[in-house]
């Protein structure tokens, strides 16, 4: 099972108003048994992205399992994200305040609040380790929250409030 495999299913739940609970219903989606928080930012969001098919078009979907880690801010900061969006991160860390303010309605009401208080973000990015990307890559890699890691980046280089260790949910292949 392939990203492209979803286009047209996240694209059509999204334009008729049918939304992400049917989208979840559909038996392809549902038959990964992935958490609906990985479900919603990467393959309703983003199923039909040009960008998310070039980078992650390959990847059979179906092998993938989910766990929630913590990340250290160290690590975040220097972890690549796909080819096609390659200077995206560095981009937004350029002005992290920008981006926070920018995201103070809808779902992102309550983001500056979060990085205030706490120094860290609302909802949990969605990484992979490398290597079910390439067999010998080591690490991780950002496939979406893009933007919080660039806020993250520009306000740990700022000095600003930021915390030691990060949410995040993190993709390898089934055992």
């Amino acid at each position: 099972m392939r990203l492209a495999d979803f286009s047209d299913l996240s694209l059509a739940c999204r334009e008729t108003g049918s939304g992400l609970s049917a989208f979840k219903l559909h038996a392809i989606v549902s038959g990964l048994r992935w958490p609906d928080d990985v479900l919603e930012q990467w393959l309703y969001d983003h199923g039909d992205n040009n960008d998310f098919l070039q980078d992650y078009g390959t990847v059979d979907l179906s092998r993938l399992q989910w766990e929630v880690e913590a990340v250290s801010v160290e690590e975040l900061a220097r972890m690549p994200t796909g080819h096609s969006t390659g200077g995206y991160i560095d981009e937004i860390a350029e002005n992290p305040d920008h981006w926070i303010n920018n995201r103070s309605s809808g779902v992102h009401k309550g983001v500056a609040l979060c990085w205030q208080t706490h120094g860290t973000w609302k909802r949990w990015p969605i990484l992979l380790h490398r290597s079910v990307l390439n067999s010998s890559a080591t690490g991780l890699q950002i496939v979406e929250g893009r933007t919080r890691v660039g806020i993250l980046k520009g306000r740990y280089r700022k000095g600003d409030l930021v915390a030691k260790n990060h949410l995040t949910w993190v993709g390898c292949l089934r055992t």
